[in-house]
């Protein structure tokens, strides 16, 4: 972050991918309810740091990890059942599976895909490639 995002060298984007079933998605809604009250890298930090527990995504755990990330629970709870982020999430879905994407995590760095976890380096060198291509182009 402070040494790319910040000096405007690169810019991220989130896009959702929730396939694995109806808990993905799920998490997906959660997250975006999250979004909502400016706690979305608080919330998918806390989703990615317990997705391996049992019914991780149950809506029980999410609302779990929603007063854990500090949220108003009630306004989460209504963003959630209001279904306004599912056509957004969906559509990501969508986009991501015609782009050929399979899985999670899945980085696209100026038209160069890096799949699952990677060095820091390996970041780095597609960043700094692309910074390079961009100032020559």
């Amino acid at each position: 972050m402070e040494k790319y995002v910040e000096d405007g060298t690169l810019k991220i984007e989130w896009r959702d991918f929730p396939y694995q079933g109806q808990e993905s998605v799920d998490a997906a809604l959660a997250a975006r309810a999250a979004q909502e009250q400016g706690k979305f890298w608080e919330y998918h930090d806390l989703l990615y740091e317990n997705q391996a527990s049992p019914g991780a995504f149950s809506e029980e755990s999410l609302i779990a990890l929603a007063r854990e990330a500090g949220l108003d629970v009630g306004e989460f709870e209504s963003s959630i059942a209001s279904g306004e982020h599912r056509r957004v999430v969906m559509e990501d879905f969508t986009e991501g599976q015609r782009s050929g994407i399979t899985g999670t995590p899945t980085f696209v760095i100026n038209g160069q895909t890096l799949v699952g976890a990677q060095p820091l380096e390996v970041f780095e060198e597609a960043i700094e490639g692309a910074a390079r291509e961009a100032q020559d182009g």
